[in-house]
């Protein structure tokens, strides 16, 4: 069996061939103690929608959140039903709610804690996003909000 070959000769034959060897960098993994607790693994972002958003709707907003970014694209999603969430909401860097009845949904399930740790911003409902161009420029504007909010944490 061959006997690996010494890095420094490995070096001067890759540089005699013209080649230039890459060097995978890995990212070190460092805590980052200024961001706020949460309780165990923490979401950047929750998306709170209305459960009767129809396709198109949740295309536009697929695609919105896409344009923010993977961190946005991969959000969480949580449906509102009847005024209640319909499932339990994690604690979040951010949380963009789409409707007032979301909100106050999204008010009385989030403890006051997370909720003075996170940023909540209102965006309109999807219905109203699909229709009127006052209405998309406020879920850019929303968007752009919750983008600076998770860059500067890291996300």
């Amino acid at each position: 069996m061959n006997a690996p070959m010494p890095a420094a000769h490995r070096a001067r034959v890759l540089h005699a061939l013209g080649l230039t060897p890459w060097v995978r960098r890995v990212a070190a993994a460092v805590p980052d103690t200024a961001e706020p607790e949460m309780d165990g693994a923490g979401v950047a972002c929750v998306v709170i929608l209305p459960a009767s958003c129809h396709a198109r709707e949740l295309d536009l907003l697929g695609r919105a959140l896409h344009a923010g970014g993977a961190v946005l694209a991969r959000a969480a999603r949580i449906n509102v039903r009847d005024g209640q969430l319909a499932e339990p909401v994690p604690a979040a860097r951010a949380y963009l709610v789409f409707g007032d009845a979301q909100a106050h949904a999204l008010g009385r399930a989030l403890p006051a804690a997370v909720m003075s740790q996170a940023l909540i911003v209102l965006a309109d409902e999807p219905k109203l996003v699909l229709a009127d161009a006052a209405a998309k420029r406020r879920l850019w504007n929303a968007l752009r909000s919750v983008r600076r909010v998770l860059a500067s944490a890291g996300a």
